[in-house]
């Protein structure tokens, strides 16, 4: 899969089979997030996986899931993903503009993880003090957002925006996530 495949094809999922997920194939994923660009390339970012299923099970518990969805976007204790990577920053190398390093880290983060058949869900509705207690992070770090990732038991396609932008699931299940047009998005050519 060509990386504008892998642009156009990856979205959320937020059901997964269980399988487990190599440590190894994680630390590739994180790899691939510390290559992105980092502003004067402080590389302020810092990366926590979680695979067991103790750690996984206590995380999911400060994690709230597709707000659009109202309740149908939750996984079941069944559908959870198998693993989560954290993603912090070192106050210590930079305490403020590190949000586009994280943009652009999770980012490589989630397509290497969709070319590797995987799926993940960039979760940033999560309860950032009870995550730093289980994880036991330290206060140099803050901890940014989590990325569930899974094998995917879910379907989950783009389509064209036709004035609302709120996913939904069809009757299969399918989650359609509405994208705005070109002519939505660009203001101006000069």
């Amino acid at each position: 899969m060509d990386c504008f495949e892998s642009i156009i094809k990856r979205r959320s999922i937020r059901k997964f089979n269980r399988e487990a997920v190599s440590t190894e194939l994680l630390k590739e994923l994180v790899k691939y997030g510390s290559m992105a660009a980092s502003g004067m390339n402080v590389q302020p970012l810092k990366y926590i996986i979680a695979t067991s299923d103790e750690k996984c099970s206590e995380i999911f518990k400060h994690t709230r899931w597709a707000g659009y969805l109202k309740g149908k976007g939750s996984p079941s204790f069944n559908e959870r993903p198998a693993a989560f990577i954290l993603v912090l920053n070192d106050n210590e190398l930079r305490k403020s503009g590190y949000e586009l390093d994280a943009g652009a880290a999770v980012q490589n983060i989630l397509l290497a993880a969709h070319a590797a058949g995987l799926g993940t869900c960039w979760l940033g509705a999560i309860d950032y003090e009870k995550i730093n207690e289980i994880t036991g992070i330290e206060d140099r770090y803050k901890l940014i957002s989590a990325i569930a990732v899974g094998h995917p038991a879910q379907k989950s396609i783009s389509e064209p925006s036709h004035g609302d932008i709120k996913y939904y699931l069809d009757d299969e299940e399918v989650l359609h996530v509405p994208k705005r047009g070109l002519n939505e998005v660009i203001l101006n050519i000069f």
